[in-house]
């Protein structure tokens, strides 16, 4: 795809016999064969008929949206391997470290980890092939290790302290992608889920993170849908669902040829009761804002943060006979309240540079400076709050970006992928020192500090790693809090998993703390809503 932007999908669809069922495009189709055969016969040059029947596709879509577009038929398993939930692979994930393969972790439960693979071995070759040195990409990476389900790969690690290679032959299996990238309880009162994506899993995963933290005692969530682009409607509509009560109305969509689908609550919902806050932010989009849009205009929770993406179209993926596939706008939705969220794209390049304008005009730092254009007013099911359409979901409470601690020197180091690096390398040489040190996650997250002769190690690798960045005292004095959570978080990610990298990383979410705030003040009860 040229262009990459939020989705919301419906299910897929191939359709045969196209003749029909659309009316016949013949003289259109006759002009473009004509013109593909002038080319063939009297260009210049040589030209690959395939590259520009693609390029017309993509131009086509361009004039219908932003969202309509084109997926080669190389890139259509990538891009579908998050809203399926699942790929099939080896079951690890890896960081290329120094031009070398290193396992970061191995997922449970997947063939890698049965076979006894560990985190910090080295793969050196797969099928005979060496990968060390060669500069390897991650997606060459992804060619080696991922195949057809059940077929088989020749692995050889090298593996600290061991005196010889170790060869593995690992079964491919299908191996989940989680949408939910963790659940914690922030408080003994408050549960935390953070959602980055709607996929065929969403659900299951979603039920299993609410019913462990209500086990843990949980009477408050904080949803975090900040960063989500969307997804599956289906997944979207089952979240909603798990907040609001049956019958319901979540989202209406219709379009030219497709009549108005009324998608509501039918199950009786996990977490129908508690007090509820979602989290937003300018990227959080399409099924993230059905969501949102559903809890506000119900009355049934808060939501803190800043204004969504403003994504109100509908896709259909739609299967090509040559393995390629189209995502195709085919309606629009609605909030319950009637709002659509879309915001315009009659100009396609101020469409695209619409969450740079935003920042330029200061809306990240300031409520004040958000003007929607044209914005109409809309009231909430419940109580009448007043809500607005177009441009997006306008928060609740407001939190600014903060970016009083972001300095050229700390997007220095962590762009040049040397926090990463660092913390990877520290984990891999010290592993089983900090077990023993630390032989709890727990006792990890309140003990663990980044003294001195730890950040001396981390200046000496930055510098070892990158001569010409130099070291500026004044601008990490100002970063230095940030980069050392950082360095601890991904510490505990390397050690332990995704879930704890973010308990530690979430002291700098801004909307989470403002979040907890509410809920442990009376400012929760002072908004006018549902009883």
């Amino acid at each position: 795809m040229t262009r990459i932007f939020s989705t919301l999908l419906i299910s897929s669809i191939c359709f045969v016999g196209l003749s029909q069922k659309i009316p016949s495009k013949i003289s259109t189709s006759q002009k473009f064969d004509e013109i593909l055969t002038y080319i063939d016969k009297m260009y210049v040059d040589t030209v690959n008929e395939n590259q520009l029947t693609e390029a017309a596709i993509v131009a086509m879509l361009e004039k219908l949206d932003p969202h309509s577009v084109y997926i080669s038929k190389e890139e259509v398993d990538g891009a579908n391997q998050q809203i399926d939930g699942s790929f099939v692979g080896v079951g690890i994930r890896f960081q290329i470290l120094k031009d070398t393969l290193m396992v970061v972790a191995t997922i449970p439960g997947g063939p890698s980890e049965k076979l006894g693979i560990l985190p910090g071995d080295k793969i050196i070759r797969v099928e005979g092939k060496n990968l060390a040195g060669i500069g390897l990409k991650s997606n060459q990476v992804r060619d080696h290790l991922m195949g057809e389900l059940g077929s088989k790969v020749k692995i050889e690690i090298l593996r600290k302290n061991s005196k010889k290679n170790l060869n593995y032959v690992v079964t491919r299996d299908r191996i989940p992608v989680n949408s939910v990238d963790c659940y914690y309880m922030v408080t003994p009162e408050i549960g935390y889920i953070k959602l980055n994506s709607f996929s065929r899993s969403t659900v299951e995963e979603i039920h299993k993170g609410i019913n462990e933290l209500k086990m843990k005692g949980m009477k408050n969530l904080i949803f975090d849908l900040q960063g989500n682009g969307g997804g599956l409607l289906y997944a979207a509509q089952k979240v909603a669902d798990e907040f609001l009560s049956k019958d319901k109305l979540i989202v209406y969509s219709e379009g030219r040829s497709q009549p108005r689908s009324d998608l509501k609550a039918g199950e009786i919902g996990l977490w129908e009761d508690g007090k509820l806050i979602l989290l937003t932010d300018e990227h959080s989009a399409s099924a993230s804002e059905i969501v949102s849009g559903a809890i506000q205009d119900w009355d049934r929770g808060l939501i803190v943060g800043r204004r969504t993406f403003g994504k109100g179209l509908v896709q259909r993926p739609i299967d090509l006979t040559d393995g390629s596939q189209i995502r195709l706008t085919i309606a629009r939705y609605y909030t319950p309240a009637g709002r659509f969220i879309q915001k315009s794209y009659k100009d396609l390049e101020a469409y695209e540079k619409d969450l740079t304008q935003r920042y330029l005009n200061g809306e990240f730092q300031h409520a004040d400076s958000i003007h929607l254009v044209d914005s109409i007013k809309h009231q909430t099911l419940v109580t009448k709050r007043t809500v607005y359409n177009g441009g997006g979901i306008m928060p609740d409470i407001f939190v600014p970006l903060d970016t009083t601690e972001i300095t050229d020197y700390f997007r220095d180091v962590i762009q040049g992928g040397h926090v990463n690096s660092f913390a990877l390398t520290y984990t891999n040489e010290n592993r089983e020192q900090l077990f023993k040190k630390y032989p709890s996650f727990a006792q990890y997250k309140k003990d663990f500090n980044c003294d001195q002769k730890f950040m001396d190690d981390f200046f000496a690798y930055v510098k070892k790693e990158d001569a010409k960045l130099e070291f500026n005292k004044e601008e990490y004095k100002i970063s230095e809090k940030l980069i050392k959570l950082r360095l601890k978080s991904l510490l505990a990610q390397d050690l332990w998993g995704y879930n704890e990298f973010f308990e530690i990383y979430n002291d700098s979410n801004e909307a989470l703390q403002k979040a907890v705030q509410v809920l442990q003040t009376n400012e929760y009860e002072k908004m006018n809503l549902a009883k």
